[in-house]
C-alpha cells in the first residue's frame, strides 16, 4: 500500500477526500529567516527604504499568501481561514518570520503556515534588494501543527 496520500492505487497524483473527516480546530506555525546587510537592516528599522513601509507590506504578503495557497499548491484543500498572523523579529543580522494560521476544518493549515512564511520573506527580499542583492532566506520550516487525526506535533528543537 501507498503511505502518499495524494497519490492513488494507479500512482496518479489526486486531491484526498476529507469528506468524512470531522471538523476539527487545527492550528499550524511556521518559522524562517532572511539574512542580510546591516545597511538593509537599518533602512527598514529607519523607515527609510525608498518602497516604503517594508515591515507592512511583507506582513500583509504573508497574510495574503495564506488566503490563496490552494491555488498555488496544486492539490491543496482551499480552507476557511479563522487567523493568518506574520510576526516579524529583527535583529542586527535579519528578520525572523513566523506565520501562525489556523483553521476549524477536515484538513491541516501547515501548508498556508508554510506559504505565509516563505511569501513575506520574498517580500521582504523585494523590498530591500535595491540595498542588498545578497540577501539569504533560511530554515524556513514547520515549527508546530496541532488538531487533526495525526494529533499534535512539535519540532523537536524549537
Amino acid at each position: 500500500m501507498n503511505d502518499l496520500t495524494h497519490l492513488d492505487s494507479t500512482g496518479a497524483a489526486h486531491m484526498v477526500d476529507v469528506g468524512a473527516k470531522p471538523a476539527t480546530q487545527r492550528r499550524a506555525v511556521a518559522r524562517g529567516r532572511i539574512i542580510m546587510s546591516a545597511k538593509a537592516i537599518a533602512a527598514i528599522r529607519d523607515g527609510s527604504n525608498k518602497k516604503g513601509d517594508v515591515l507592512a507590506t511583507a506582513r500583509i504578503a504573508g497574510i495574503m499568501a495564506a488566503k490563496r495557497t490552494s491555488d498555488l499548491i496544486p492539490l491543496c484543500h482551499p480552507l476557511p481561514l479563522t487567523k493568518a498572523s506574520i510576526d516579524l523579529d529583527l535583529d542586527d543580522t535579519g528578520i525572523t518570520v513566523t506565520a501562525t494560521c489556523a483553521t476549524a476544518g477536515q484538513t491541516g493549515v501547515e501548508m498556508e503556515a508554510l506559504t505565509a512564511a516563505t511569501v513575506a520573506l520574498l517580500t521582504l527580499y523585494d523590498m530591500a534588494k535595491a540595498i542588498d542583492k545578497g540577501m539569504v532566506i533560511d530554515h524556513v520550516r514547520l515549527l508546530e501543527k496541532t488538531g487533526g487525526k495525526s494529533g499534535d506535533w512539535f519540532a523537536a528543537d524549537a
